[in-house]
């Protein structure tokens, strides 16, 4: 019952604070690990332990499906290279550097601080989208934080599971074993990914209840991290794989009415579970600091460690960008590689590795690797998350809202001229009755004429006779196949393609049922 009761706390907490932090213009995920810990610390406030099984099977599937599924694959192809560098490389070097600081600076045995190097060496998807949604950042540097928290994950992975065996178990690393584990762990992500999204894209595709296709999309990512755990895969690798696919064919699935209930249902979700999972990582603070002696200086310590994560991070970051730089002919910036660099907060993944280190070492130890491992996810979720729009808005690297609102009216009036092309095909052959083809021409003249002035484009209902929606229906599948081919060809961002289409979608699901 205290669980149940701490849950309902953190959502009602959430709600309040997510409203503040949209007065105050800051991120609600660095805002509820600070109401967080304010909490944690007042009379009456019960002690706080999360679980592992909570944190990596409940909570961390659907927020990576909802992260996937908002990395476009034509931005994902377009900085592969970079991403695959970040994600194995600085990982490997993150790793490296924070056993070496954390063995020198903490009581921690060489073996257990390279298991804390490897928990803190990736950056969280989670936690970079959540920041990251309210900055007009170029697709293309969007796409590569992204991606890179969500890529990075089985590197690390892999790192912990060898520090685990060499830290805990005392074994020995064989490199053989340690490739194919690589091997298994990434190849089998992608496998169980690649199936599960297939799965379900063939179970979709064949109805349209909306009841029905909500239930398969909340179980997707569930079934592709069990199921990848299950053959000793990468649970994290498969939920992204799966997100990225069904991502993609997100239009060819779903109706416009089930596209506009999951984004609603999603969206619900995603807000419930970021608001405990970010919640409980503020409000477990307090309570890790009660069980460590008093004599440990990990406020120091946590703050060392944070720094090195970032100074490794910029070291690896700014040669790689000077060096594309050089080969496209360029000269070196340092506006992109500092936002990149800045980008890497630590978040939800981190934290269900450390909590699910075995305690087979002193419990001091366990308990401190722990404090630590929270210590810097709130760190670089406060200090990188409050100062990540003002560094960026510094940089002129995000997109002006100018910029957006142009892009959106460029489109909006090239599907507005498909639309009108379209009907003159249907005038020239007849396919349709003259005066509905009449009618609707009128009213897309009269969209072209708002969209020219800069005016709101209303939606429409209409609830006319049946072949009049049918003809409207196809006059908007028109504009839909025109914003795909703007899209496919780049002359439209992601996040355009996005808007446009819910406006489709909305004025798709206002001529009620197909039937």
């Amino acid at each position: 019952m205290r669980a149940v009761e701490t849950v309902l706390a953190l959502v009602v907490l959430a709600t309040v604070v997510t409203a503040f932090a949209g007065r105050l213009r800051v991120p609600a995920p660095s805002l509820l690990v600070v109401a967080g810990i304010v909490a944690g610390v007042l009379p009456g406030v019960p002690d706080i332990r999360v679980t592992p099984d909570v944190v990596s099977l409940v909570v961390l599937p659907p927020l990576l499906f909802a992260a996937g599924e908002e990395l476009p694959w034509r931005d994902l192809r377009a900085v592969w290279r970079p991403v695959s560098v970040l994600a194995v490389g600085l990982v490997v070097a993150s790793a490296a550097v924070v056993a070496v600081v954390a063995a020198a600076i903490t009581p921690l045995p060489l073996g257990l601080a390279f298991v804390l190097g490897a928990v803190l060496a990736s950056t969280d998807p989670v936690a970079v989208t959540a920041l990251g949604r309210r900055l007009s950042l170029p697709p293309r540097v969007q796409a590569l934080v992204q991606a890179e928290s969500l890529f990075n994950d089985a590197t690390s992975l892999l790192l912990f599971r060898v520090a685990l065996t060499v830290g805990l178990a005392a074994g020995s690393v064989s490199w053989g074993h340690t490739a194919a584990q690589f091997g298994l762990l990434v190849g089998g992500g992608l496998l169980v990914g690649a199936v599960v999204a297939a799965g379900a894209y063939a179970v979709r595709r064949r109805t349209e209840d909306p009841v029905l296709e909500t239930v398969i999309s909340l179980v997707t990512p569930y079934a592709a991290y069990v199921l990848a755990e299950a053959v000793e895969g990468s649970g994290v690798t498969a939920v992204v794989v799966a997100s990225v696919i069904l991502g993609t064919q997100a239009q060819r699935m779903t109706t416009a009415r089930i596209r506009l209930q999951l984004g609603a249902v999603y969206g619900t979700v995603v807000f419930l579970l970021e608001s405990v999972v970010f919640g409980l990582i503020g409000l477990q603070l307090p309570e890790l600091v009660r069980d460590v002696s008093t004599t440990t200086p990990w406020p120091l310590q946590a703050l060392v460690i944070a720094v090195t994560l970032l100074v490794v991070r910029l070291l690896w970051v700014f040669p790689l960008a000077a060096l594309r730089q050089r080969r496209a002919g360029g000269r070196p910036t340092w506006q992109v590689p500092a936002v990149v660099s800045w980008a890497g907060a630590r978040g939800v993944v981190p934290l269900a590795a450390a909590l699910s280190i075995p305690l087979t070492s002193p419990p001091e130890h366990g308990d401190l690797v722990l404090l630590l491992t929270t210590a810097v996810i709130v760190l670089t979720l406060v200090v990188q998350g409050f100062t990540l729009a003002p560094l960026v808005r510094r940089t002129g690297v995000a997109l002006t809202a100018e910029a957006v609102r142009q892009e959106h009216s460029s489109a909006r009036l090239r599907l507005a001229k498909a639309g009108l092309s379209y009907l003159d095909e249907l005038a020239e052959t007849e396919a349709a009755p003259r005066f509905l083809v009449d009618q609707l021409r009128d009213a897309w003249q009269a969209r072209l004429q708002r969209i020219s002035e800069n005016e709101p484009d209303e939606m429409t209902n209409l609830t006319t006779a049946q072949a009049y929606r049918k003809l409207r229906r196809q006059v908007l599948a028109a504009e839909g196949r025109e914003l795909d081919r703007l899209f496919r060809a780049g002359e439209v961002s992601d996040h355009t393609r996005r808007a446009i289409q819910r406006v489709l979608d909305l004025e798709h699901a206002g001529l009620g049922d197909d039937s």
